[in-house]
């Protein structure tokens, strides 16, 4: 999104997002209506916690089998793995709109199941149906408010999906301490998801398929219609235009080869730049805080207090500070100075350079109303679609072209002795999250019992520690650095302790810069 590294940018996509209301709210009802999947992700994650102790009230073989409590959290998170597998095929196969109904339509029959479930084993596959939804929303919602959005505001509107998934996490709490005492209690508090789900359902069914899907499938009168409808009659016919070109230049080199993992593991600054990742990634969930959420009010219980009122009100005060994200917000406002200082050092995009590949040129920077601003980052930012960066074949800090990623355009780039800039690993890292995310609702119950909460929480400070060492040898600092920079750092790293200090050569570098 632009506006994570220029805020005025930001400020006024929230702005021109407020102003849909009265200008054209048939946009904010796509993306409302798309953005309810992030509300039920953020629900059905959040909600087991405080169920979890009247499951256990109920279901006395759940009381005394720890791995029972486990498989009830985590299976939503196995769910969760393969339906985000599941709906990227079926995205691309049946639509976005399509995907998110049979999403909105297992979150339902999840619900239900586990409303009405006699036992833990049918508890179990109401919570792998809910994780199946999770899984698909996670990733197609958001996919779909993006493509049927003004580009103006995409980036503030696919933002809701994020404050939705908090916010549903926070409902979800608020739910299960309102039903404390209705008879029945976890039944509501897991049955009540259903609502959401065939609102979402109902909306979805009025609702249009993406223009950019219907393209792609031939349909175009179809997919005019919905744009005519999102732009101002103005700004219509060249967004057709660039839709279709877009589409067309997509379709015309999906015949190139996939990228191979073994070779890209060969590469010495991808290899380190992907062990980075994916270590970050897994040191997130294994540092213990998605425990946090899942078992809040349980690690309550653990620390001496028996109610379970008690222990859902004091774990409100954790869902609260989730959903109101102030911790979240300083390391979002961190993270936008060291990715402003990056794309303040990063290389321009040269018309010129970009000509030179006619055939390939990116959509978004052929329609940007002001291209002389464009540099590396922003190109890199493009998303419809993906767009890469090919620099200057004399320095890779002079501008370069700005160009569509795939691998005939990845190879045209080498094949002039240019460095090719796209990132291809996301995919690993965010697997690489979801499978320790369940390694550790499965394991969480176990530990405490095998070895004691303390040593459970000790082992979990331990892991930080070393999660500590790992970021200062294996994740260079790159505040201030250019991009050429960078890579030089993940071609040479070794074992540098002295994180806090940068090698002279670097900040002669910053300063020429």
């Amino acid at each position: 999104m632009e506006g994570v590294v220029h805020t005025g940018s930001d400020a006024s996509a929230f702005k021109e997002c407020f102003s849909l209301t009265w200008k054209n709210p048939y946009v904010l009802r796509l993306a409302f209506s798309a953005g309810i999947g992030g509300l039920l992700f953020g629900y059905d994650t959040g909600v087991i916690s405080g169920a979890l102790l009247y499951i256990r009230d109920d279901f006395k073989s759940v009381d005394r089998q720890t791995v029972l409590q486990e498989s009830i959290v985590s299976m939503a998170v196995a769910g969760a793995i393969i339906g985000a597998a599941i709906g990227g095929w079926m995205n691309d196969r049946y639509g976005r709109r399509t995907t998110i109904l049979i999403a909105d339509f297992l979150f339902f029959i999840g619900a239900v199941v586990m409303a009405s479930a006699p036992g833990a084993p049918l508890l179990i596959v109401g919570r792998v149906f809910v994780g199946l939804g999770v899984g698909m929303a996670s990733m197609t919602s958001p996919l779909y408010i993006s493509e049927a959005s003004p580009a103006k505001i995409r980036g503030a509107l696919v933002s809701t999906n994020g404050f939705l998934i908090t916010g549903g996490q926070f409902l979800s709490y608020l739910i299960n301490l309102a039903f404390t005492k209705a008879p029945g209690t976890w039944r509501w508090m897991l049955g009540i998801a259903s609502l959401p789900a065939l609102l979402q359902f109902i909306l979805m069914l009025l609702l249009p398929e993406s223009p950019r899907w219907l393209y792609r499938k031939g349909r175009e009168e179809e997919a005019k219609v919905i744009l005519r409808k999102i732009y101002p009659a103005e700004d219509v016919e060249k967004e057709i235009q660039d839709l279709k070109e877009s589409v067309e230049a997509e379709i015309s080199e999906e015949g190139s080869a996939k990228i191979n993992i073994m070779k890209l593991l060969k590469t010495k600054t991808v290899r380190r730049g992907l062990i980075a990742g994916v270590g970050l990634q897994v040191f997130q969930q294994f540092v213990g805080i998605n425990t946090v959420m899942y078992y809040s009010p349980t690690i309550v219980q653990l620390a001496g207090f028996a109610s379970n009122r008690t222990a859902l009100l004091l774990s409100l005060i954790t869902a609260g500070l989730n959903a109101l994200g102030s911790i979240h917000f300083h390391s979002v406002g961190l993270l936008a100075g060291v990715f402003h200082e990056t794309t303040s050092h990063a290389p321009m995009i040269s018309e010129v350079q970009t000509s030179h590949f006619s055939n390939y040129t990116c959509p978004d920077y052929s329609s940007a109303r002001n291209p002389g601003a464009w540099n590396c980052m922003k190109c890199l930012k493009a998303s419809s679609p993906s767009c890469g960066f090919c620099a200057s074949p004399t320095n890779k800090l002079l501008p370069g072209a700005c160009l569509l990623s795939n691998d005939t355009v990845k190879h045209l780039c080498h094949g002039e002795s240019r460095l090719w800039f796209r990132g291809v690993c996301g995919g690993i890292a965010a697997t690489a999250n979801w499978i320790s995310n369940l390694i550790v609702a499965q394991s969480f119950l176990s530990l405490t019992e095998a070895i004691g909460t303390s040593w459970t929480f000790l082992i979990f400070g331990v892991i930080s520690v070393v999660a500590l060492f790992f970021v200062i040898v294996y994740v260079p600092e790159t505040k201030g650095l250019p991009i050429e920079e960078i890579e030089k750092m993940l071609e040479t790293r070794t074992l540098h302790f002295r994180f806090w200090e940068r090698s002279q050569k670097s900040q002669e570098k910053i300063q020429a810069v």
